[in-house]
């Protein structure tokens, strides 16, 4: 069945690759199925993390083959709904322009060719911009954060109308 499993979670997220070095299977011990409405792929791991991936998305994990929570997930483009629970794994997810830590979260993080946006539902996420030693700034319910180069990293409260179309996209 684990084989199965596996066969199937790699056929559904052939079409998610990532950058070059990121892996294009889910960790081992991930259950991957389908949501409609909108169409996106729910993945639910036993280390304690549920990835909803709109249909263009592009993801990949550290490691997936060692059965263990990934340290590292990267998000190259579309947007993903990460669900940690507490005192369960927080790898990072890792974008073009930022990287986003968890504390036992619900959150989005949404990756265009321009800039990286992150908003958290619930709980707390710490993001610092890739590649740079700049301070981390923390994230709490509502609040949210567009980085990229030349934008400062500046924390917001979202406006309604923003965030209700981001959760939108993953029928919240």
């Amino acid at each position: 069945m684990n084989i199965l499993r596996s066969l199937m979670a790699l056929i559904l997220l052939a079409g998610f690759a990532g950058a070059a070095g990121a892996q294009t299977q889910a960790p081992q011990n991930c259950d991957v199925t389908t949501a409609s409405d909108p169409d996106r792929q729910v993945l639910t791991c036993a280390f304690g993390i549920v990835i909803e991936l709109e249909a263009a998305a592009q993801i990949g994990f550290s490691d997936p083959s060692s059965g263990s929570a990934p340290e590292v997930i990267d998000l190259d483009v579309g947007a993903a709904l990460i669900e940690v629970e507490p005192g369960t794994a927080r790898p990072q997810i890792r974008t073009p322009h930022a990287i986003a830590a968890v504390r036992g979260t619900v959150y989005i993080v949404d990756v265009t060719p321009e800039k990286t946006s992150v908003f958290v539902v619930h709980g707390e996420v710490s993001v610092t911009q890739h590649d740079t030693s700049d301070d981390p700034v923390l994230l709490t319910a509502g609040d949210g954060v567009d980085v990229g180069p030349g934008l400062p990293l500046e924390v917001r409260r979202w406006g309604d109308e923003r965030a209700k179309a981001l959760l939108a996209r993953f029928a919240r």
